[in-house]
């Protein structure tokens, strides 16, 4: 079993979700009192947040990528980063280190096509969705991407940064969340990509009718596939 290295705390509610996935998909992989052998290195959110918001993504950059060195350096033989957003520095944390990483985007784009699905819709930060580092990665595995119209990328937005990563959990989001996938359902999105890892707090599968994709969980297995292999 090689081990995991995670760079949580983006938020660290989700992490939470990043470490329990990981040991249940191990546990159920092997059986008996195994469990998954994880680093994890958890940065502080409140910084992060204001970087981002500031559009510092090179402060960003300096910070997530020693967070994954530190993470090398303790012994991790493969390292994912635990939030969709941060992946927008993924080439440059990739670069920094001298064992593999797992893009979050790639992970999904493998689940999508197994089930054979062109046009998903992309639910996540505003970063997530206007940046070119998520929709990019689908379309080379020729998976369409839609996207909500400005005013909804912003509630969306606003709801993430306000509400789930501050793991508040309010029925009228979910009741918003729900009627904006129904209208890009309408506008031809036969899923959804959870694309922010505190959307799947409020939003499961059973809440709709088309296949949801819970990126948390997806990056998850992938790690586990990749630590078993």
């Amino acid at each position: 079993m090689k081990t995991i290295g995670i760079v949580g705390g983006t938020t660290w509610y989700s992490t939470i979700d990043y470490y329990r996935y990981m040991n249940e998909l191990t546990n159920k992989s092997m059986g008996g009192d195994e469990a998954a052998k994880i680093i994890m290195y958890s940065v502080n959110y409140g910084e992060i947040k204001k970087l981002t918001q500031a559009d510092n993504w090179a402060e960003i950059t300096k910070i997530i990528s020693n967070a994954a060195i530190n993470i090398q350096n303790a012994g991790a033989e493969v390292v994912i980063l635990g939030a969709n957003t941060m992946h927008h520095i993924y080439e440059e944390v990739e670069r920094s280190l001298n064992i593999p990483m797992i893009h979050i985007a790639d992970a999904v784009a493998n689940e999508i096509k197994k089930m054979q699905l062109k046009k998903v819709a992309l639910l996540g930060t505003k970063y997530t969705m206007t940046f070119p580092f998520f929709p990019e990665r689908l379309k080379s595995s020729g998976i369409e991407t839609v996207i909500p119209d400005e005013k909804n990328i912003e509630m969306v937005n606003l709801s993430i940064y306000n509400e789930l990563g501050k793991g508040l959990i309010l029925p009228e989001t979910k009741k918003y969340y729900l009627e904006l996938i129904e209208k890009l359902k309408k506008e031809g999105a036969e899923g959804v990509i959870l694309g922010c890892t505190e959307i799947p707090l409020l939003i499961k599968q059973s809440d709709c009718d088309i296949p949801v994709f819970d990126t948390a969980l997806i990056h998850s297995k992938a790690a586990v596939e990749f630590a078993l292999s």
